[in-house]
């Protein structure tokens, strides 16, 4: 039987997860989790202090020992265990997606089956961790490289995606045998508690796994990250945030793992399939209502083909439907609070008052909830605002070139390096444009890049490290060698 919102609240953790058990904040407080779409309240978690970071972090050293010397092949069952489990739960984890942060439930559905297999893919790679044995080059020496867990790890992930940020930096932190502090965003902290639970019963041992809840993240987690006993920080959010983190890092020569922002070019060629293109551009215009680093915020496209596609785009956002991510039908869901929907509009109002003009949409939604309509605008100039910060919601602004040489121009003319996209049907264009792009990742003739068994992360001011694929494990290990005489 299908569980309803009201019993998924009653049965959600609100406390912090710390040393394998449920408390409240030292102090009492809590801080209230909202729904974006009406704007009313959820729940209340608990609210935690500095003492309790460092509590989350006192249990998270204390079991570091015994969690780095559990057998790989144990901390492969937990993660398949996990995988399965959340694959059971999947019903349940989307409508606690959709109710905190807004986005459909089709959506969410999509998150809990990306998010789950870095659950699998983890579970494989942590039975295939491996160094090497070699003969040093005057063969007096044997040289005997290993590899070890970072140890405890601070991991701070952000609203946009509640659970796959969290599972693509937890999943390769157990398969390393990394203990960790989970910091959720302060508004979608619901789904990384009810992730807890569940790894829990799958077997995680108390201390591995703790999760602290706070609207003081700069005053919880600084100390944290200036204790010499954590070792390995890794963050999801903003460049300016990001910068600031690193800086703390520093002091104590942390690992770092950062996956900042974005400001990725979609680009058109005018050999592309257009109908191809259109479709590529829903998908990485609005998965996630626009809010995700790798979403498409500027539109490169071929003057021979820019009306066509412009008309098509606009028609296919024209026809999406918002509402409440719980109802049936509706397509696209509400920004996450009324500042980022202020500055969506702010991007947009700046966009239009330099010559860029509105095909479809262009205002906020009016009533409850933090609504804006699907947008289309031409004409924009590169000095719009929106051409060099995340515009993060539902704006496509679109922009025409004529050579090859000015659109990798335009793409790389950003401080930003995450993702671009690109749609040819010339192989060799495909191949020398994804060369010339300075990103971490490239989608040719496709809208989405993600994948679980592929690193993700950028270059420049977007971050550095990686998550998924074969790297995603190296980033919480720790290379030993060992030089043996004979």
């Amino acid at each position: 039987m299908p569980i309803t919102q009201s019993a998924l609240l009653d049965a959600v953790p609100t406390g912090l997860f710390i040393g394998g058990s449920w408390r409240d904040s030292s102090d009492g407080s809590t801080l209230a989790v909202e729904d974006p779409a009406t704007g009313r309240t959820l729940a209340h978690v608990a609210d935690a202090s500095v003492a309790d970071g460092r509590a989350a972090l006192d249990a998270a050293v204390a079991a570091q020992s015994s969690w780095a010397a559990t057998p790989p092949r144990e901390r492969s069952e937990i993660l398949r265990a996990a995988y399965e489990r959340l694959t059971e739960r999947a019903e349940e984890f989307a409508l606690m997606m959709t109710l905190e942060m807004g986005k459909p439930l089709a959506e969410s559905r999509g998150e809990v089956a990306y998010g789950s297999e870095f659950f699998r893919w983890f579970a494989e790679e942590a039975v295939r961790i491996h160094g090497r044995y070699a003969v040093a080059p005057n063969g007096a020496t044997r040289l005997l490289t290993t590899k070890q867990p970072v140890g405890p790890v601070l991991m701070i992930t952000p609203w946009n995606f509640p659970l796959a940020m969290g599972t693509r930096k937890i999943g390769p932190a157990l398969a390393a045998g990394c203990t960790m502090v989970v910091k959720p965003a302060s508004q979608t902290p619901l789904t990384m508690l009810l992730l807890a639970e569940l790894l829990t019963g799958c077997g995680v041992p108390d201390g591995v796994l703790n999760v602290i809840t706070t609207s003081h993240t700069q005053d919880v987690c600084e100390p944290l990250i200036r204790d010499p006993r954590l070792r390995k920080l890794t963050f999801t959010g903003s460049t300016p945030v990001g910068r600031m983190l690193v800086e703390q890092s520093a002091e104590q020569l942390l690992r770092v793992s950062m996956e900042l922002g974005g400001n990725a070019p979609f680009l058109v060629f005018g050999d592309a399939d257009v109908d191809q293109a259109v479709e590529g551009a829903m998908l990485a215009k609005m998965r996630n209502i626009g809010e995700a680093c790798t979403a498409a915020n500027r539109f490169y496209v071929h003057e021979s083909v820019a009306e066509e596609f412009s008309g098509k785009f606009a028609a296919r956002m024209g026809a999406l439907t918002l509402g409440k991510g719980t109802k049936k039908g509706v397509t696209v869901g509400p920004l996450i609070d009324e500042k980022a929907r202020t500055k969506v509009t702010e991007l947009l109002d700046d966009a239009v008052a330099r010559g860029a003009r509105v095909l479809i949409g262009g205002e906020p939604q009016r009533g409850a909830g933090y609504f804006f309509q699907p947008t289309v605008l031409v004409d924009v100039p590169t000095s719009a605002r929106l051409q060099q910060e995340e515009i993060f919601g539902p704006v496509a602004p679109i922009t025409t070139f004529t050579t090859d040489a000015e659109a990798i121009a335009m793409a790389n003319d950003t401080e930003f390096g995450l993702v671009a996209y690109l749609f040819t049907r010339d192989l060799d264009r495909a191949l020398r444009t994804s060369e010339a792009l300075e990103y971490g990742m490239v989608g040719v003739n496709q809208g989405i890049v993600s994948n679980p068994a592929a690193p993700f992360g950028g270059v420049k001011h977007s971050g550095f490290g990686r998550e998924g694929g074969f790297e995603g494990i190296e980033e919480y290990l720790e290379t030993k060698y060992v030089g043996i005489a004979l």
